[in-house]
């Protein structure tokens, strides 16, 4: 197993999908959460070069300054701000909301940010259990909550929610209760979007596979001490061994897709899950 199998990949300009859609402004701003590295900060990068205003939030304010020079270094055509906030505080959710709405007006929210935790269930910690549901199932919930006025307010009422979902939301692995049950959750929330957003705000979830991120390479040593078996077996075994594509998407991959989610390519996109996953649920042999 090389370091190039498992590295996180730099974001290129050349790598980021554009779309012509008038609703792409900077006056309009999207909100993106797990924007200090791995999806969040691909997908933050992504909508600006698309020509949003991104307000990229998260807890690591080191990070997010990594975004934002990233953005300056591609020269993005949309600015990025940051805002440096902990998911599991009411008060901090809600001045995410709140001062995103001085950068523009708020059409578009990212629910990305996520944890891991690999335990049995009967070993399985309730406090751990508890923050990686706050963080990846309640706060998009809440989010959400606040946004959607904020939506219907701008010039023509549209808009959309997007949430990072995972293969974790279609079938789950053993261990990883609390990943699989908040990946099904957001599935639900996205739907529940979709039934009260009237056709003006729409939503969607993207699940993938393993994608290069840190939270899929920090996993990896201890998924395979928890299983016994090599960091290799790991990779080749169970990550890509019932998929049929023999690469993990890489984060500006997610990001592309939910640029393209956003846009108005999708508008009969309403409370569906973009399933990318190289034939690992639906495939087997």
């Amino acid at each position: 197993m090389t370091a190039d199998e498992i590295s996180i990949p730099e974001i290129t300009s050349d790598r980021i999908h554009t779309v012509d859609d008038d609703a792409f402004r900077p006056d309009n701003c999207c909100i993106v959460t797990g924007g200090a590295s791995g999806i969040g900060r691909a997908t933050a990068l992504a909508a600006a070069e698309n020509g949003l205003t991104v307000v990229a939030t998260d807890i690591d304010e080191e990070g997010l300054e990594g975004t934002r020079e990233k953005a300056r270094e591609l020269e993005t055509e949309g600015p990025v701000e940051t805002i440096t906030a902990d998911l599991t505080e009411d008060e901090d959710i809600e001045r995410i909301v709140e001062e995103a709405t001085e950068y523009g007006d708020v059409k578009y929210l990212a629910n990305i940010a996520g944890m891991q935790h690999i335990d049995s269930i009967e070993d399985f910690p309730m406090e751990v259990y508890d923050t990686i549901h706050d963080v990846m199932l309640r706060a998009p919930l809440y989010l959400s909550k606040l946004c959607l006025p904020h939506i219907r307010q701008t010039d023509d009422g549209r808009g959309a929610i997007g949430n990072m979902a995972s293969v974790h939301g279609h079938y789950v692995t053993a261990e990883k209760v609390a990943y699989n049950v908040s990946k099904f959750g957001i599935r639900g929330l996205t739907q529940s979007i979709a039934a009260e957003g009237d056709g003006d705000v729409r939503s969607f979830s993207i699940s993938t596979g393993y994608v290069k991120t840190p939270l899929v390479t920090e996993q990896i040593p201890d998924t395979a001490e928890s299983r016994g078996i090599s960091v290799r077996e790991v990779v080749e075994d169970v990550m890509l061994g019932q998929t049929r594509t023999k690469e993990m998407m890489e984060p500006v991959d997610v990001a592309n897709l939910f640029v393209v989610g956003f846009s108005d390519l999708a508008r009969h996109l309403n409370g569906g899950d973009l399933l990318f996953d190289g034939g690992m649920t639906l495939t087997y042999e």
